[in-house]
């Protein structure tokens, strides 16, 4: 090995004569990292990323190059050596600690599902998901499903071989009189949705043995929201699940029968009447019906999302189009701290490693806030790129710095927030990778710029480590996309 480091510093060295640097490079991923014995190597200061990874690569001695991104201090290299040096402030006597990290592999399109109508939600049921870890059930490669929620008012469960494995029933055997808004399992067993009819929506799933087809059964209907309902979260361990409506509230419900107290009947006798009157049908399923465990009220605008601390399920949070994110206590359903933005907050979702939570705003952007009282700024980081709202977002499963973006732009970004700059707004993150609508490129329009995201808007997105990245829209397709490895798992 040392042959090898002293030739790939002889190399790195014949670059130039200019100023050189110790560096130290350090890998917290064991099937990457260098010998331990790797002392420090001196090397030019007009290094960039590309020399760096090759570099490494000869140390590592590697038959095919690997890409790698390097951080300084936790924040990527995006310059030379030298200029990290100048613009903060770093003596070249010093050694510098450079860790490096394997770089982005472009998530590549697997494939898409076709529906009838826009769909807004999408979620999946695989053997990493939330849904299959906390009921310790096994789901086997292969055998993912993905949910899908639409604007014709139907749940569909998909294989991965774009089968449609159930499809939930119609309004007149329990389905829903509207269209559908959000929609995710709660157990491999067990599906909630929630829309524009106000009612969230509890369904039993089975299916058959050979798993080509299933069925989704009306379980609960939960009434609270006078208004439609905009996102669901879920925690399965403590049966409960909360709503964000455009009421202005939040609900917090039971998935258990027994644990609900009594629907209001002056909620239930109205959706009675606005489904007869829509679809002229009555329903000829007898679902049984409860009311919330509590209505969380104190935003003065339509609530976008609602989702629980990560670490905590007693903790939950919600975004509004009143510019705040606040944070509430669900054991007695009190609010807890608000924090006021300056744009329409419509998207959340939570980092719980870096104690912050990621806002996709009406702005194009996505400002992350910590939410602990005693953080002395609302934003920590912006992240910009997007051309339209924000209006999903989903953490990467691989990285406690990853996060995936849906925008009304019609497309995906991918964020890591160690890929950051400092300007005249603060600490500004720029997307490491873009998706578009496979949808565009089939109409070889792929390059066509489309005001605001104009018939391929993204309404929803959800990053599974097993199936990938999966973002459903306006193009009324489910598109999936993955890229081994995409950030690295730190």
């Amino acid at each position: 090995m040392n042959g090898a480091q002293d030739s790939a510093s002889a190399a790195a060295s014949s670059q130039s004569a200019q100023r050189q640097v110790r560096v130290q490079l350090v890998s917290k991923q064991e099937d990457i990292a260098l010998p331990e014995n790797t002392g420090p190597i001196l090397v030019p200061t007009g290094l960039r990323r590309y020399a760096l990874s090759t570099l490494v690569n000869n140390l590592l001695s590697n038959d095919k190059p690997v890409p790698f991104e390097f951080l300084i201090n936790g924040a990527f290299l995006r310059t030379s050596i030298d200029e990290y040096l100048t613009a903060n402030g770093i003596s070249a006597e010093t050694t510098l600690e450079i860790e490096y990290i394997r770089a982005l592999i472009p998530p590549l399109h697997i494939a898409s599902f076709e529906h009838d109508d826009w769909v807004s939600s999408v979620d999946v049921l695989s053997a990493t998901s939330p849904a299959a870890s906390w009921a310790s059930a096994a789901v086997s490669p292969g055998q993912e499903r993905i949910l899908s929620g639409s604007y014709d008012g139907l749940l569909r469960v998909w294989n991965m071989s774009s089968q449609i494995v159930a499809t939930s029933p119609s309004p007149a055997d329990g389905g829903h009189n509207a269209s559908i808004k959000a929609a995710k399992f709660v157990s491999p067993t067990s599906i909630v949705s929630a829309g524009l009819d106000r009612t969230v929506r509890l369904w039993k799933y089975a299916e058959s043995e050979d798993g080509f087809s299933g069925k989704i059964s009306p379980q609960i209907d939960l009434f609270g929201h006078k208004s439609g309902i905009n996102s669901l979260a879920v925690h399965s361990p403590s049966n409960r699940i909360l709503s964000a409506s455009s009421d202005h509230s939040i609900g917090f419900w039971s998935t258990k029968k027994s644990d609900a107290p009594a629907a209001p009947e002056n909620l239930v006798s109205s959706a009675t009447s606005r489904s007869s009157k829509r679809r002229k049908v009555s329903t000829s399923v007898n679902t049984p019906q409860r009311g919330p465990l509590a209505l969380l009220s104190s935003h003065t605008a339509p609530v976008s999302a609602a989702i629980f601390d990560a670490k905590d399920s007693t903790v939950g949070y919600s975004t509004s189009w009143d510019h705040s994110l606040r944070t509430w206590d669900l054991v007695t359903a009190s609010l807890v701290d608000t924090r006021t933005t300056s744009h329409s907050l419509l998207s959340l979702e939570h980092l719980p490693e870096h104690h912050l939570l990621a806002t996709g705003t009406s702005a194009r952007h996505i400002t992350l806030i910590d939410p602990r009282t005693s953080a002395t700024t609302i934003s920590s980081m912006t992240l910009r790129g997007h051309a339209n709202a924000v209006v999903s977002l989903s953490r990467d499963p691989h990285s406690s710095y990853g996060l995936i973006s849906g925008s009304h732009d019609g497309t995906c970004r991918i964020w890591d927030i160690r890929a950051t700059k400092t300007d005249k707004d603060g600490v500004v993150g720029e997307s490491v990778y873009s998706i578009t609508r496979k949808s565009l490129e089939e109409q070889g329009k792929a390059d066509v710029k489309r005001a605001g995201g104009e018939g391929v808007k993204v309404f929803g997105v959800c990053w599974d480590r097993s199936v990938g990245i999966v973002s459903a829209g306006e193009d009324k397709r489910i598109q999936i996309n993955r890229g081994e490895g995409v950030l690295s798992s730190a």
